[in-house]
């Protein structure tokens, strides 16, 4: 039904930004809260933010509340994550995922992206 590909990953120093960008497919973008996930190798899925599907509500996960900021362009059907500050332990896959409500559950996402890898060098 949604199809969503993620883009913008890659090597990084410590202290260093990156933008994530998450297409997706489909007339109905904006239906849909965006979601962005990551997963360190050898842990679980974390969540790390989401936005509403209009884009007036954002929640993030305390570890990147202060660094990290989502937003999307309904009109481009793309949601990003603004990486700043980065740290090591933000290494991971990071995932964008789409679902019709805005929650930090992961269980609760219908589609996923491939995922794409950002690595933070020390």
């Amino acid at each position: 039904q949604v199809q969503l590909v993620e883009s913008g990953g890659g090597l990084v120093q410590a202290g260093g930004s990156l933008r994530l960008s998450c297409a997706a497919s489909g007339r109905t973008f904006s239906w849909y809260a965006m979601g962005w996930f990551r997963q360190g190798t050898g842990r679980e899925r974390e969540f790390v933010a989401v936005i509403s599907g209009n884009g007036g509500v954002t929640t993030y996960a305390d570890s990147v509340k202060d660094r990290f900021t989502i937003s999307r362009d309904n009109a481009k059907n793309t949601v990003y994550l603004h990486m700043n500050s980065l740290k090591p332990e933000d290494t991971a896959v990071y995932y964008c995922a789409a679902d019709r409500t805005t929650t930090t559950q992961a269980a609760a996402y219908d589609y996923w992206g491939q995922g794409t890898q950002v690595t933070v060098s020390s």
